[in-house]
């Protein structure tokens, strides 16, 4: 294809950019061959030229179409190179927050700097099995693809983790290790997988520390091998660890810190056991306080040491080798603050001052000798070939070698620690298989770059090679496969490079050289690789500016390293006098450290020792032993790099790379720099330029037919679709080289299906252009058309409009003018009169103005006159009083100098005695005086108060008069002054007439206003008062209405609350039905454990000799009295009851239904009898151990002639014995006989006959006992006394002594004597284990009811507390219901007790029964002694029998014996398809309810018990024999309910007798109640509904993903994108496409035979709610963790399945049964891929339709929403955040995934049946011939 073709105008490129790296641009105009300049327009909208090279002409790189941006896997991106890798990655990560994406065979995981919400157990099972294309990328999918090739493959497998420090490294290590835990589960209850975990823990501690670019930066590289049985569990695991950074416990860069382990003991001094340790802040030492940065932020140290305590316990590192750990790690901290002074004399010598702190602390810690370790530290030996010197070193060395000893010892605790891991996590079991998991450094690049760089990117270098290879041998692979011609691909082969590094004469090679010389140095070491290299070799260079330093150009980038340093690290020298003072240490754990260097150093198998520091001794190499210690830390790496490439080549290798965004942790956000320098190092580029070499895009033909089926005219389209893809292909893309045909997949060069979607792009603008052509010129041709007709009416009425309006304006005109002039007259006479009245008004105001001027001068004159005279008097009042108050003032002061005077003589008196004498004469007399004075006033005060309230009254009476008087005054003023005024005026001026006047007429207008006032207030109040009456009739009506809508209100809101409370109660009962179902199901669990624990038991008691045990269940087989003549008979009686079992196998199958009830109560207790049956066991078989060697012993030691007389003794004794044991074997088949079911009752002879001889047993016992301890006493004297003979006798003496011993063994008595002690023995122990059992389960019941009354206390003090919080008539009304509820319980412990009751007069009405009917065999026995010829002599009267109607009763009789014959047809051979076809549903329910009517009829409760025990141990049975057939379990379901609805039928209550006949009321039953029984049957079904939703799950599971989600109901909605290589490379091929079809074919086989069983209705519609609720979980689920599933094309797929599952409940007639609301969380989800996400309208109508699902799971799906075609559009992230603010208040469940294992709690409604028992025929087929109906 031609680049004229591609580069056309808006055609986007990525060109270079120095912020971003790469920036988009689109072309302006189309590029012509020999262009040179292509002009461009950024995205900022600004135009810039990009210039053609015109020697490569190499063109910028196009860009993906949009469509293609954000895809899982990167291989699925046309075209591929950088650019594109990383806008996508950019996309991906901050767009849609998805931090993993595959790319190709590795996944890119970028470290969000955030903790996401993706890896709980739910997230895990979502990827447990599934392929790994299926789903979104993530390091789960990694982890289950390892796991599922080494389960199918049967080959080792390796996940290859790498990446900078602070990428995320460890965190994505951890996180595959917990899948394999969480999904594999350990082989042995050993927990392995927590062990596996508890490592990372203490790991992280001792060799993780803080970085610049990392918080918790791993400094150790680790592959962790974690093995495998043959059943895939996990087994054990092994690790192996490389390059520890030792150097970094010395010394840490600014802003880093040590190893956590240091500071996390600083942190914990405080604690009791650290006080030993002497340590402070982290602050106080110097080799935790180098970086300035001991504390990070978030991280609580002290909390993170009790983690690694526990890990170490849990690993088994005990509790003294923790200390032993810690005071070593200590002390190396207090080392690093050992001073070392140099000598002010000799620079050469240094030394340590006397009796410095922290080397005291350290050799306490050490237990090592002070003296001793400070001179070796200031010290060396240098040892010649015939003379010793010990030469002081400088204060430099020293430090240096102080450093070395300190990293020596941390180095080797680090190996001590990983080597008792490994020793904890080692396999109990073979190992079958494994997955290592490699955590390892990456790339690495600094400014100074030295040794452990050097190291580091070699073995990068090994790895990138590994992953070259591996890649390129799976392209071929892969064409080989598809059968297409294979070409040779070019890339890159960095060999030349470790050629470099490790080959002969390399740098490893001439460091090692180097190191060997005496003289050995950086420089010359320098040297040599520029004279062996330099010139050479392309890949190494020489820095321009330096001699000490070389340049490397490795596969990601060329790296300086200085070579300062280098040889000192290779070698890693440590003086062996230190370690020899360390070799002598007190402290166990560092003798165990440096006994064996070798052992310690290295903790791995296989692994070198390469962590271990060189030990340099004072001896000439030469003389040196251990060739060990001449192998340098590069050599020791170098191996350790082969071994684990050798492992790595052996496994399959998984990638992950791990990449940092940004350099300063900020969470989701993207430095584009950074990425694409990790990108290059970490190999992604270098995977996609190979893909991109060969045929990166695969089709299928299938996928390429529906995607490209537009390009193709009808003509084209064939039945044959490759034929077809192959001539469209030929049409479309000439150049034959662009692609290839495989056998089921086309093949496309790079760029070829961009080529292709433009095209497609192009065809379907087109098409869409010429639809909107033609919708557009109908639009326009309506709306001309509309527009015409109403424009001839709009001017039809204009034309009208303006006529009438003409008209009007005439008639107006002539209106107009005759106004105008009678308005103009008018005007003119008013503006006249105007003037006349304003000349009028004027000059009155001018007169007026001219006489108050002159009167007011007049009055200013007065006024100021009046102002001067006031003025003048007051300034010389003012001067008066200041002479006044200066005199006052002189006189005071006068006066306080002599007071001042006579006070100071006054004290002077007052301090002499006689003064005080004087003072105190007649003291008390005046205190007498002054008492009585005090009294007589307080008497004279009550006097004046007594006087004074009266003279108050008086006062207030005279003052009313005044008032009075003062009123009159006022009202008679007015007459006086007028009065007065007549009587003055004659004699006053007229100016004073004049201004009384005028002060009247004044006072005249304020009465006037005061009058207005008063007037207009009175008419205010009146208002106001006429307006509250308005207003309160108003409030009246109000009120009225108020009050009868409140009432109305209020019958509304009781309504509503009691509707609320009606769901509230249902929804809790519904969550009690769940909880009590749920505890049923792991009753079920554990009752299945203790089953299959007691299997185990039982196959151990059979295997392993010694003594047999009896269950401590046992009596769940056999009735309490067996149990109990067990326990008291021999233990050699156990093999005769086994063989009895065997004889009577009913014994063995029944189950005593009453332990059954008891046994729920002891569910807790299952695991403590498990656990101590198994103690129990281990110590019998030590006993039973002990005894025989004690045996063997007494074999060898008896030497006496007495014990003739002992075994004789002992042979009665076992004879006596077995007469007991023959009488008790005879009284167990008296009692186990089939004739005489009543005879163990009490009071029944046999009861007492079986007491009597149990009496005399134990008595015979006792005797038994005492006799064999006299025995067991004197066999002791013997032997004391033999022992003593010993040494006495002559050699004739053990020679007649051998020959009696060799005749007692020729007679066996000496093996009969020790089988008679052992039988005495285990008959002894039989006796306390059942004593101690009794006493246990005495002590177990009063437990109980302490336990019991506990709670009734507790209960009724919160009762207490409560009511006295409620009001009064709240707390009468709790008092009142706790009244009833305690008379409840009461009355039902009463109703209890007359059960019981009842159940003993029925037990003693069937003894009676019995006793008549042996009476009348008696009776009958004394008749046949009649002799026959008595009998022959009476004549015979012939008599006719009429033959009787019989009358069925609706009951089946049957034998004992029948009974497993009844179980065996009818429950465990029955054939359900038989049944449910050709006859009634539910018959066997009603036989077997007939059978216990039978059984009730006649008074039988054994028979009964034994019946339902059975019925209910035969249907477990067969569930468990059939657990996966639905129908074997839908039948039984089926007709365990029908059996339920029988028993509650016929039970004889009248809740349940409403809807019965009379006929059926006659067959209720009418002895027993089995209402205990109905609660285990209904437990039973409960179980049984359980087990079914598991069967359904189990059958929906692999159909639910593919028809729901994968298949494409509607063809041709949603064209299938191009996909990645993981989808091409599915781990397991596929089985078959499931459809729609598929999953409603399966519902209706389930609902089929669910009626044909005759399931009750209700039942039904709950399992089909359950099956529904799990396809909307499961698609649901797949859909929020499958990016190319949320598109607007897979809604509208989704909503059409909804709709025809709908459907489907419409035609079964189950619209009620609430299945469809179980889907209303996925249709809300679908609804949500469709509706428009763009505006704040959208978002508020996505936040109210959106109320199933939660706010995760909304936010998720507008993550992933992707379009498929051009024509669709991206969510915004900005929308995305409009959402989470609308729903950030909305409580819903942080989970993400719904629960599909969810189970809703079932209900058996009762459900009555109209079949009338009389009238069930049995058909011959189900072989129940021996019931007789009766």
């Amino acid at each position: 294809m031609a680049a004229s073709e591609l580069f056309t105008k808006f055609a986007r490129v990525w060109i270079p950019d120095t912020v971003d790296v790469w920036q988009s641009a689109e072309l302006l105009k189309d590029y012509k061959s020999g262009d040179t300049v292509l002009h461009l327009k950024t995205e900022d909208d600004k135009e810039t030229q990009y210039r053609i090279d015109p020697k490569t002409k190499e063109l910028p790189p196009l860009r993906n179409p949009d469509i293609l941006v954000g895809e899982n896997d990167l291989t699925a991106l046309s075209y591929l190179h950088e650019p594109a890798i990383l806008h996508n990655l950019k996309v991906r990560f901050m767009d849609s927050k998805l931090i993993y994406t595959y790319c190709g065979i590795v996944l890119v995981a970028i470290n969000p700097y955030e903790q996401l919400p993706i890896y709980g157990e739910d997230i895990i099972n979502a990827y447990s099995g599934q392929n790994m294309g299926d789903m979104d990328p993530h390091i789960f999918a990694v982890a289950e693809e390892a796991y599922k090739q080494m389960a199918r493959d049967e080959r080792n497998q390796s996940i290859i983790v790498s990446g900078e420090s602070g990428a995320g490294k460890t965190v994505s290590a951890k996180y595959a290790m917990r899948y394999f835990a969480t999904v594999s589960g350990s082989a042995s209850e050993t927990n392995v997988e927590e062990k596996v975990l508890a490592s990372n823990p203490i790991m992280e501690s001792i060799g993780n520390a803080k970085t610049t670019r990392n918080d918790n930066s791993s400094r150790f590289g680790k592959y962790i091998e974690i093995g495998f049985d043959k059943k895939y569990r996990i087994t054990g695991a092994n690790m192996r660890t490389y390059l520890l950074e030792k150097s970094r416990v010395v010394f840490q860069a600014e802003d880093e810190r040590n190893y956590h382990i240091l500071y996390q003991l600083c942190a914990s001094k405080h604690l009791p056991e650290f006080k030993d340790l002497r340590l402070g802040h982290a602050q106080n030492f110097n080799y935790t306080n180098f970086g300035g940065s001991p504390v990070i932020e978030g991280i609580d140290d002290a909390k993170e040491m009790m983690n690694t305590r526990h890990a170490c316990t849990l690993l088994g590192i005990n509790e003294s080798h923790q200390m032993g750990i810690f005071r070593v790690v200590a002390a190396v901290l207090h080392l690093g603050n050992v001073t070392i002074k140099a000598n002010d004399r000799d620079a050469e010598n240094c030394f340590i001052p006397p009796k410095t702190e922290h080397l005291i602390i350290f050799c306490e810690l050490l237990g090592v000798d002070y003296e001793q370790m400070a001179h070796w530290l200031c010290h060396r030996k240098i040892i010649t070939g015939s003379e010793t010197y010990i030469k002081p070193m400088p204060k430099v060395q020293a430090i240096n070698a102080r450093d070395a000893l300190a990293k020596h010892i941390y180095a080797s605790v680090f190996n001590w620690i990983v080597h008792h891991v490994n020793r904890a996590l080692r396999a109990s079991v073979k190992q079958h298989s494994f997955i290592g998991v490699l955590d390892i450094y990456g790339f690495e690049t600094f400014e100074i770059n030295s040794f452990e760089q050097f190291c580091i990117n070699y073995a990068n270098e090994k790895l990138q090679q590994q992953f070259n290879m591996h890649v390129f041998k799976l392209e071929q692979e892969e064409y080989m496969k598809e059968e297409i011609p294979w070409t040779l691909i070019d890339f890159y082969d960095n060999q030349p490079c470790i050629n470099l590094i490790e080959a002969k004469l390399g740098i490893l090679d001439l460091l090692d050289e180097e190191c060997k010389m005496p003289k050995g140095s950086d420089d010359t070491w320098a040297q040599k690789l520029y004279n062996t290299h330099l010139n050479k070799c392309a890949l190494f260079q020489k820095p321009r500016m330096s001699n000490r330093a070389f340049i490397i150009k490795h596969f990601a980038d060329q790296v300086e390293y200085q070579c300062e340093g280098f040889l000192e690290k290779n070698k890693d020298t440590v003086y062996e006098e230190q370690i020899t003072v360390l070799k002598a240490s007190k402290l166990t754990l560092l003798a165990e450290l440096f006994q064996d260097e070798k052992q310690v150093s290295s903790p791995t198998d296989g692994r070198p020792p390469f962590a271990r520091a060189t030990v340099k001794s004072a001896k000439p190499r030469a003389l040196q032993p251990n060739k060990e210690h001449k192998k340098s830390v590069g050599h020791q790496f170098r191996n350790s790099l082969h071994l684990l490439m050798e492992t790595l080549n052996a496994t399959t290798p998984h990638y992950v790379r791990c990449i940092k965004p940004n350099d300063d942790k900020l969470a989701f956000t993207f430095d584009p720099k950074r990425a694409v320098q990790q990108l290059r190092a970490c190999g992604v580029l270098e995977t996609i330029r190979i893909s991109a070499a060969g045929f990166p895009s695969r089709w299928t033909y299938q996928e390429f037919f529906n995607r490209y089926r537009v390009l193709m005219k009808q003509k084209d389209v064939l039945s044959d679709k490759k034929l077809t893809c192959k001539n469209v292909l030929e049409k479309l893309i000439k150049d034959q080289d662009k692609y290839q045909f495989g056998k089921t997949k086309i093949f496309f060069r790079a760029g070829q299906v961009a080529y292709l979607e433009k095209l497609r792009a192009d065809k379907l603008r087109v098409a869409c252009i010429r639809i909107q052509k033609t919708i557009r010129s109908w639009l326009q041709r309506k709306k001309y058309l509309r527009m015409r007709s109403a424009a001839i009416t709009i001017q039809r009425y204009v034309r009208g409009y303006q006529a009438r309006c003409y008209a009007q304006f005439l008639r107006r005109t002539r209106a107009a003018t005759l106004i105008q002039k009678y308005q103009r007259m008018y005007a003119a006479r008013q503006k006249f009169l105007r003037f006349r009245s304003a000349t009028i008004v004027i000059q009155s105001f001018i007169r007026g103005f001219r006489g108050r001027r002159q009167y007011k001068a007049i009055l200013r004159e007065q006024k100021a006159t009046i102002l001067q005279k006031h003025m003048r008097g007051w300034m010389a009042k003012r001067k008066y009083r200041r002479t006044h108050h200066a005199i006052v003032y002189l006189q005071c002061c006068y006066r306080r100098m002599m007071a001042k005077r006579e006070l100071k003589k006054l004290k002077i008196e007052a301090r002499s005695v006689e003064h005080y004498k004087t003072l105190n004469i007649g003291m008390e007399n005046k205190i007498v005086q002054l008492q009585c004075k005090v009294n007589n006033q307080t008497k004279e005060m009550k006097s004046l108060l007594e006087k004074l309230v009266s003279l108050e009254s008086t006062y207030t009476h005279e003052t009313d008069k005044l008032r009075t008087e003062v009123d009159k005054l006022r009202v008679n003023e007015g007459s006086a002054k007028v009065s007065s005024n007549k009587i003055t005026c004659l004699m006053e001026e007229i100016a004073i007439l004049r201004k009384e006047l005028t002060e009247t007429q004044a006072q005249k207008k304020r009465l006037e206003e005061s009058g207005n006032k008063y007037k207009a207030e009175t008419d205010v109040v009146l208002s106001q008062l006429t307006e509250q009456n308005a207003l309160l009739k108003s409030e009246k009506d109000d009120l009225n209405c108020r009050i009868q809508v409140q009432a109305k209100e209020i019958t509304e809101t009781m309504e509503r609350q009691n509707e609320e409370e009606t769901k509230q109660l249902q929804v809790d009962l519904n969550d009690e039905r769940s909880r009590y179902q749920s505890l049923l199901n792991e009753f079920c669990k554990l009752e299945e454990r203790y089953d299959n624990l007691k299997e185990e038991m039982s196959l151990v008691s059979i295997t392993k000799p010694g003594h047999r045990r009896t269950d401590s269940t046992h009596s769940s087989n056999e009735s309490e009295y067996t149990y109990n003549s067990l326990l008291s008979s021999e233990p050699g009686e156990s093999e005769d009851v086994t063989r009895r079992t065997e004889e009577y196998p009913e014994m063995k199958g029944a189950l005593d239904m009453s332990l059954f009830l008891k046994l729920q109560k002891r569910v807790t207790e299952l695991e403590q009898e498990k656990q101590a049956l198994q103690e129990e066991l281990d110590a019998k078989e030590e006993q039973a151990l002990r005894s025989k060697k004690e045996a063997e012993d007494q074999q060898l030691m008896a030497r006496s002639t007495e014990l003739e007389y002992e075994s004789l003794k002992r042979q009665e004794l076992e004879s006596e014995n077995k007469k007991l044991k023959n009488e008790l074997n005879e009284l167990h088949r008296a009692l186990t006989d089939k004739s005489a079911p009543q005879a163990t009752a009490p009071g029944a002879p046999a009861y007492k006959v079986l007491l009597d001889h149990l009496n005399a047993a134990t008595e015979e016992l006792e005797v038994r006992k005492e006799e064999v301890l006299i025995l067991r006493s004197q066999l002791v004297s013997q032997k004391e006394a033999v022992a003593c003979k010993e040494n006495k006798e002559t050699m004739t003496e053990p020679i007649l002594f051998l020959e009696d011993v060799r005749k007692m063994k020729n007679q066996g008595e000496i093996t009969q004597a020790f089988v008679g002690l052992k039988e005495t023995n285990r008959l002894l122990e039989s006796q306390l284990q059942g004593q101690k059992k009794v006493y246990e389960n005495e002590l177990e019941i009063l437990r109980g009811e302490v336990q019991n009354l506990k709670e009734e206390i507790n209960r009724q003090q919160q009762l207490l507390a409560q009511n006295l919080q409620l009001p009064p008539e709240a707390r009468i009304e709790a008092s009142l219901q706790h009244e009833i509820t305690r008379l409840t319980n009461e009355n039902l412990d009463l109703m209890e007790q007359l059960e019981k009751q009842d159940k003993t007069v029925r037990k003693l009405k069937k003894q009676l029964k019995v006793f008549a009917k042996k009476i009348g065999e008696l009776e009958v026995g004394q008749t046949e002694n009649v002799s026959p010829a008595q009998l022959a002599d009476e004549p015979i009267r012939p008599v006719n029998i009429p033959r009787k109607e019989k009358d069925f009763q609706g009951m089946l009789e049957y034998k004992k014996d029948d009974e497993l014959k009844l179980i065996k047809n009818l429950i465990l051979e029955l054939k359900p398809r038989g049944v449910a076809v050709n006859l009634i549903p539910g018959l066997p329910a009603y036989i077997l309810f007939m059978c216990v009517r039978h059984a009730d009829y006649i008074n039988d409760d054994q028979r009964v018990r034994s019946l339902l025990t059975s019925t209910i141990n035969g249907i477990k049975k067969i569930l468990k024999k059939r657990s996966d057939d639905f129908e074997i379990v839908s039948f039984w379901l089926s007709n365990t309910s029908r059996f339920l609805h029988c028993l509650k039928q016929y039970s004889g209550e009248e809740a349940f007798m409403k809807h019965n006949t009379p006929r059926q009321n006659d067959h209720c039953l009418r002895n027993f109640d089995l209402a205990e029984y109905r609660q285990v049957i209904s437990d039973l079904a409960i179980q049984i509904y359980q087990q079914l939703t598991k069967v359904l799950e189990n059958a929906l599971q692999p159909m639910i993903v593919s028809g729901m989600l994968e298949h494409e109901t509607i063809q041709g909605v949603s064209g299938q994108k191009p996909t990645g290589l993981r989808k091409r490379t599915s781990s397991v091929a596929d089985e078959g496409t499931y459809t729609l079809d598929s999953i409603v074919r399966q519902l209706n086989n389930f609902h089929s035979i669910m009626c044909q069983h005759g399931m009750d209705p209700e039942l039904i519609k709950q399992i089909v709610k359950q099956i529904f609720y799990i396809i909307g979980a499961v698609t649901l689920n797949n859909l929020l963790l499958r990016k190319d599933m949320c598109s607007w094309s897979k809604g509208m797929q989704i909503r059409y399945n909804v709709s025809q599952l709908e459907e489907w409940l419409r035609d079964k007639n189950l619209q009620t049964s609430g299945a469809k609301e179980t889907l209303e969380p996925l249709i809300q989800a679908a609804q949500l891929l469709q509706v428009k996400k763009k505006m704040d309208e959208d978002a508020e109508a996505i936040c109210s339709m959106c109320n199933a699902i939660t706010t995760a799971q909304i936010v998720k799906v507008l993550n992933l929403y992707t379009p498929v075609n051009e024509f669709e559009e991206r969510v915004t992230a900005s929308f995305i955040r409009t959402i989470q603010v609308r729903l950030q208040n909305r409580k819903d469940s942080p989970q993400l995934l719904m629960d599909a294992k969810h189970i809703f709690p079932v209900t058996f409604p009762f459900n009555p049946s109209s079949l009338a028992l009389e009238s069930i025929q049995i058909p011959g087929s189900m072989n129940l011939g021996f019931l007789l109906r009766v």
